[in-house]
């Protein structure tokens, strides 16, 4: 039962509560009727203090498609952030007016923070460079939906994987299914970060190599993950404009991939995947938004309690 709990980071959740979200947000998909007008009376608030599209916009849809409502703030400046008030304050005084509340924050542990003073559930969409649970929820339910199953698999991740949020989330994530290997594919200055490495694939024993070369590894890739560099976390403009075209994926490195390969994205997407490769199959970064709605209903409706799952 996941009412009224908190969802900060994926290992909130056990695979048996992940996996009947993934059934619920099935149902949703196939019945578009499934669901509908359930929270109606109920509140969403959206707080976000870092811009988003995709997180904010499918949040939003997903309550409204429930028959909820939703209140909130896009940027820190329409807030009373932009006063001074603290987090906890803010917290406090949105979880009078909302049923739920999903926040978005530049910095790490914020959502954790969060969670303790409010009294209504808090969901993490995203948090620094730290965690972005409800995009490895998508991502998840995109790779089971369309390759069947999420053990066994080989899974590639390019680009920024040392600020990528949803790399470190997903790869934390997918470290929970038997017979998965990860390859990190990046520049050196743009590798996993430590503690995915040492707290999470060698405590649990997961198989994974790292490389500097998409073209050596695509050809063993079940799922390939990529991933923009970053211009917001960087301190200095040259370090980015220098690693910003490290990788960019397009007809002659598809061509080296298996025909049953995916390509997710967690988007927006800036210039690492060439516009052509969108008519490629394969890619699939655009319904991955999509289901990102779904689990994103699914999300709700069992916070809110509205279902059980």
């Amino acid at each position: 039962m996941l009412r009224g709990r908190h969802f900060v980071e994926p290992g909130n959740f056990s695979i048996a509560e992940t996996d009947g979200l993934f059934d619920l947000a099935s149902k949703i998909e196939e019945d578009g009727n499934y669901l509908r007008e359930s929270c109606r009376g109920k509140v969403l608030a959206t707080l976000f203090f870092e811009p988003s599209t995709r997180t904010r916009l499918s949040f939003e849809a997903a309550m409204l498609r429930l028959g909820g409502n939703c209140l909130g703030f896009a940027e820190p400046g329409s807030s009373s952030a932009s006063k001074g008030e603290s987090l906890a304050d803010t917290v406090r005084t949105v979880a009078c007016y909302a049923d739920i509340m999903v926040m978005r924050n530049p910095k790490e542990g914020a959502a954790l923070l969060a969670s303790r003073y409010s009294e209504v559930p808090v969901v993490n969409a995203g948090d620094g460079g730290h965690h972005h649970p409800t995009q490895t929820l998508t991502d998840l339910l995109t790779i089971k939906r369309l390759r069947g199953n999420l053990e066994g698999l080989t899974v590639g991740f390019c680009g920024d994987l040392k600020f990528g949020r949803t790399v470190h989330s997903l790869a934390k994530a997918l470290a929970r299914y038997p017979g998965v290997k990860l390859v990190f594919i990046s520049p050196p200055e743009l590798s996993v970060p430590d503690y995915i490495i040492t707290g999470v694939l060698k405590r649990e024993n997961i198989p994974y190599t790292e490389t500097d070369s998409l073209e050596k590894v695509i050809a063993g890739l079940d799922v390939l993950y990529m991933t923009r560099v970053q211009r917001e976390r960087f301190f200095n403009e040259e370090d980015y404009i220098r690693l910003k075209d490290s990788y960019i994926l397009n007809r002659e490195k598809m061509a080296l991939a298996r025909e049953n390969l995916i390509v997710l994205h967690p988007l927006p997407r800036v210039n690492e995947i060439s516009r052509e490769v969108d008519a490629d199959p394969r890619a699939v970064y655009f319904k991955q938004a999509k289901y990102g709605m779904y689990v994103r209903m699914a999300l709700l409706a069992s916070l809110l309690g509205v279902v059980s799952c």
